[in-house]
């Protein structure tokens, strides 16, 4: 009777805290783990030395970066501001920060900030696949979407003035003898939801400067070469802090974490 008793208080334990762990894996201010890569700790130093700017055809901003260290307006610390004069008026690929490490599998957490309505970035995997972040829209080209082909399943925003997070699984295109056999894959939680599980990626949406492989056959060109982790500045004062990725060799397995 005592082991039964043992076992059922243990059981409502791990019910009670197993969910909690899983949790505590996504959202907004979550600690980087130990095996993964700081892209961004709030510092000019790592902005320095860890990204640079997109040497895409529309580029006009020169290094230094122009995105600004600014005062995190809601806890201490520090974050990044993509409002570059160089993509003044909406002009994507003129001033988008990559990073300098390229990528293939990954898990990656960035979290962001939209300071004014209509407020507008993206986070892009490997250089190509937009994932978008836009106020005010949760159409196929607004917020949390894979940009033109997949919908969040639910609005998980927290709204302007407020931290967001984007927690990812990507799996990259497969090829061989030169040839794509398998698209893109990827899991993604947005504040702590599962809005996306392992969804398929066609394609890079908005030409040449959108990003890696954009021109080539209307952005369905996807070649191996592996890409960066892409923020987009389009003359929006959107904030991001705490990125970290944590690179994988995802093998037959999809993304759903």
């Amino acid at each position: 009777m005592e082991k039964r008793k043992y076992f059922t208080a243990l059981f409502c334990v791990l019910a009670f805290v197993l969910p909690l762990t899983m949790k505590a894996q996504t959202g907004v201010g979550i600690s980087k783990p130990k095996k993964a890569k700081m892209l961004f700790d709030g510092s000019r130093e790592m902005l320095d030395s860890k990204w640079t700017y997109w040497n895409g055809p529309r580029l006009k901003a020169e290094l230094p970066i122009k995105w600004e260290i600014v005062s995190d307006p809601v806890d201490e610390g520090f974050a990044m501001s993509s409002n570059d004069p160089s993509g003044a008026g909406g002009l994507y690929g003129a001033a988008d920060i990559v990073t300098k490490e390229e990528f293939k599998d990954f898990r990656l957490h960035v979290e962001f900030l939209v300071k004014q309505e209509g407020g507008n970035s993206g986070v892009y995997l490997q250089n190509r696949y937009e994932i978008q972040i836009l106020d005010g829209d949760y159409g196929l080209h607004g917020m949390a979407a894979i940009i033109n082909e997949h919908l969040p399943t639910e609005e998980a925003y927290n709204g302007i003035g407020k931290w967001n997070a984007y927690d990812i699984l990507f799996k990259a295109a497969r090829f061989k003898d030169g040839k794509l056999f398998e698209k893109a894959r990827v899991t993604i939680y947005f504040n702590g939801k599962k809005i996306h599980q392992d969804k398929s990626i066609d394609q890079v949406w908005g030409g040449p400067n959108s990003g890696q492989d954009g021109g080539n056959d209307g952005g369905k060109g996807i070649t191996d070469r592996p890409g960066g982790i892409k923020l987009q500045a389009e003359g929006h004062e959107v904030l991001f802090r705490n990125i970290w990725i944590t690179p994988k060799k995802l093998k037959n397995s999809g993304t759903d974490f």
